[in-house]
């Protein structure tokens, strides 16, 4: 690999973006714990793996928060700290973040039981992967200062690290590009999968194909499930972008709307979750907004608001002449 490119200077209205983008990221993340703790009718497994991805996120945008606004010019133990934590909840948010598909994926289109096994096995592997990784990395010295050309401001692997590369890989991008293949994947097999249960669901019962509640509730629902790889690669990209030019020696990683894009898409993940997740989320919406607003919530309307999409609970069927396809587990929170 060439030698290092010059640090990229950041602008302070650059640094002024990404840091309320970390702020949008932060309350995001959050919100979505809040909702997850204070009602129970919320707690699905799909919801529940979506917690401990905003736990992820959380923990990201105050590392690098903390590394914006410190915008390192070398190696210092809070540059090391920060860089480790990153290091380690941005990685869990990848393995969570494919955690979520291959969950739906299981239970919707290969309809296996899950069990406690399942996310002992996802917890096992999102957090202790990302830990394994950043304790090597640390204890390697490979953490550090790099100049802002693979980061925005903050520290991530040492610039000086004669193996920086393989390092850069393994903290992070090795996954990013297995999840830029992985998720458009598994989503679009779940997605054609619905597809073939609503088609074969309107033969045997016509009438459903042209009952108006059904197509705006799975409408929005199917195009949530393109949404989310859709966004999170529009997000991750351009870290990926200035990584590649930073290996070919480029000089365009210091364009000043790659970095923003770059500080944009490293911090918001959390707030997008939130957007697709409570503010597009019509049942998490309403409460949301009841609560905030100290408004009188009818109980009695919540069952009828929570029927418009896949992320809740399986309801029974009382027809027995249902087709297979019929049976798909309605796993994907509500729309």
């Amino acid at each position: 690999m060439p030698g290092p490119l010059p640090p990229t200077e950041l602008y302070a209205s650059e640094r002024v973006v990404v840091l309320v983008s970390c702020v949008f990221s932060f309350v995001g993340s959050s919100l979505l714990v809040c909702t997850h703790a204070l009602w129970p009718e919320l707690r699905t497994r799909p919801r529940q793996l979506l917690l401990y991805l905003s736990l992820a996120d959380l923990l990201s945008a105050l590392s690098y928060f903390y590394g914006v606004l410190q915008d390192f010019d070398k190696t210092s133990w809070d540059c090391v700290l920060q860089g480790a934590l990153s290091t380690f909840s941005n990685t869990s948010s990848f393995f969570w973040t494919m955690a979520i598909a291959l969950y739906l994926y299981i239970t919707i289109v290969r309809g296996s039981p899950t069990g406690t096994g399942l996310l002992c096995c996802f917890h096992v592997v999102s957090w202790g992967v990302p830990l394994a990784i950043t304790v090597a990395a640390v204890a390697l010295k490979k953490i550090g200062y790099d100049a802002s050309n693979v980061s925005v401001g903050w520290c991530w692997v040492n610039l000086d690290a004669e193996d920086r590369v393989l390092w850069m890989l393994l903290t992070g991008k090795v996954w990013e590009i297995l999840a830029y293949v992985t998720l458009p994947v598994l989503y679009i097999l779940i997605k054609k999968h619905i597809n073939r249960a609503h088609a074969a669901l309107s033969e045997y019962r016509p009438i459903l194909s042209r009952a108006p509640a059904l197509q705006p509730r799975t409408s929005i629902a199917d195009k949530k499930l393109i949404l989310i790889p859709v966004i999170f690669i529009i997000l991750r990209i351009w870290s990926t972008v200035r990584f590649i030019l930073t290996l070919c020696n480029s000089p365009a990683v210091q364009n000043s709307v790659l970095v923003v894009l770059h500080g944009i898409g490293n911090t918001f993940q959390g707030g997008a979750n939130c957007i697709m997740f409570v503010l597009c989320t019509r049942v998490v919406r309403t409460r949301l907004f009841s609560s905030v607003c100290c408004c009188h919530y009818d109980e009695l309307d919540w069952p009828l608001q929570r029927s418009d999409s896949y992320w809740q609970h399986p309801q029974p069927h009382k027809d027995k002449d249902v087709p297979g396809p019929e049976r798909t587990k309605p796993l994907l929170s509500s729309t």
